[in-house]
């Protein structure tokens, strides 16, 4: 070792700590990567990303040829770096090569390296792989044993094989992932994929159209009004009932009556004959599963009944496709329970809206579990039926009453609440 050149030794030294920036580089930049756009990236045909995705299924494997390579030129390192120092400066070289060595492999391969990998993880990672892959088929023997080792270290601590930690995202994780990191996605794209996730929180009765607003057919009129009622009727669909809606016969699908050649044909005879019998919906129902049921069924209306098999609402397959995309209903414009944005920040509201979709919509926390609609719960809250122009505080939100009918709330200005003073 004496006859070496320093040269050489110091030239030896940089390759060294080069390999050993390469291993501390490749194990953050390997842990740090985004595993979806990792498996993406290889089923696109990246080569590079196909040997990453294959040394991360067996991750103590990889730790441990990386750490093998990385203690291996570190030790190595150090050792060329004492006898260099000791060619120079005689006995002392020893400490001087110890402290050198701890500030250059600290900063130069270690730190520095590492930054960089966690910055870029792509650009160090995948390139990296094509040179690990090859070093841990040839070196399998020996990783294999320091594995096995090192898995009887850990099984004195407590510590079994065969626990993995899931990849997959709960829930809560991947509403996470879309409303901090899904920028690369379309606005609308990404709100719609939030409210998917939002359906499994919601049940028929949130967002059912009410006993009371189901506009339906009455097979018991004269003739001449049930034509004229037809004629008129502003849906492609109608619930068709005698004697009130708790006599429901079935559901009406009114192309069906196009197939009368003449007025006179169109009777009360004709319209139950092309009936479809009514389809059932228990109110506590969830949304996932109704959707389901709907394709299942083949359906796209139900009646929604409660624990004693009452009629309670209506829910239609566009009422839970609008809990994913927006409205888009054609229906009248007096059907549709508006949200309409005033100046100031205030809102104009139907207190027959749903409260599950007034939270989607304005991004509002009001409760759920205890009134379907806006003006349940303020009912609920105010323990009484407010007048027209009355004023109250309900859930932090200023609400002034515009319109009341028939023991219901229509219309509700609503606007933050004022702080209060000494808050």
């Amino acid at each position: 070792m004496n006859d070496i050149p320093l040269s050489l030794l110091f030239s030896a030294l940089f390759v060294l700590l080069c390999c050993s920036a390469f291993f501390s580089s490749s194990e953050t930049a390997l842990m740090a990567l985004n595993r979806y756009r990792l498996l993406h990236l290889a089923r696109e045909g990246d080569r590079g990303a196909q040997l990453a995705t294959k040394l991360l299924q067996t991750p103590d494997r990889l730790i441990g040829l990386i750490l093998l390579g990385n203690n291996f030129v570190n030790i190595l390192a150090s050792a060329i770096a004492t006898v260099a120092f000791v060619r120079m400066v005689g006995e002392s070289g020893v400490l001087v090569a110890t402290g050198v060595m701890t500030v250059v492999v600290l900063i130069f391969a270690e730190v520095a390296p590492k930054t960089l990998a966690a910055f870029n993880p792509e650009r160090i990672a995948l390139p990296a792989s094509y040179v690990l892959w090859p070093m841990l088929r040839a070196l399998y023997p020996l990783v294999r044993l320091i594995n096995v080792l090192a898995a009887g270290v850990l099984r004195l601590v407590g510590h079994r094989g065969g626990q993995k930690a899931e990849d997959a995202l709960s829930p809560e994780e991947l509403r996470t992932l879309l409303e901090e990191g899904g920028q690369l996605l379309p606005e609308r794209h990404r709100h719609m994929l939030l409210n998917i996730l939002s359906l499994e929180e919601a049940r028929v009765e949130d967002i059912m159209v009410p006993r009371t607003e189901i506009r339906s057919i009455d097979l018991d009129q004269d003739t001449e009004s049930l034509r004229r009622e037809l004629a008129e009727f502003p849906y492609g669909r109608a619930v068709v009932h005698r004697d009130g809606i708790d006599n429901v016969l079935g559901i009406l699908n009114l192309r069906s009556l196009l197939s009368l050649h003449a007025l006179h044909e169109l009777d009360a005879k004709a319209v139950e004959a092309r009936l479809r019998k009514p389809y059932f919906v228990p109110e506590g129902t969830r949304l996932p599963q109704q959707l389901l049921e709907f394709q299942r069924q083949q359906r796209r209306s139900g009646l929604v009944v409660d624990e004693y098999g009452d009629i309670v609402g209506l829910i239609t397959l566009a009422d839970i496709l609008e809990e994913i995309v927006g409205e888009f209903t054609s229906a009248p414009k007096h059907t549709v329970r508006r949200v309409e944005k005033l100046a100031g920040g205030a809102v104009l509201v139907d207190g027959r809206i749903p409260v599950h979709s007034l939270n989607r919509r304005l991004g509002w926390e009001l409760p759920t579990d205890s009134a379907n609609t806006l003006s349940g719960l303020i009912i609920e809250q105010m323990e009484s039926l407010p007048n027209i122009g009355q004023e109250a505080v309900v859930q932090g939100l200023r609400m002034r009453f515009e319109q009341v009918e028939d023991n219901v709330i229509t219309l509700v200005r609503i606007e933050p609440a004022a702080p209060q003073p000494g808050l």
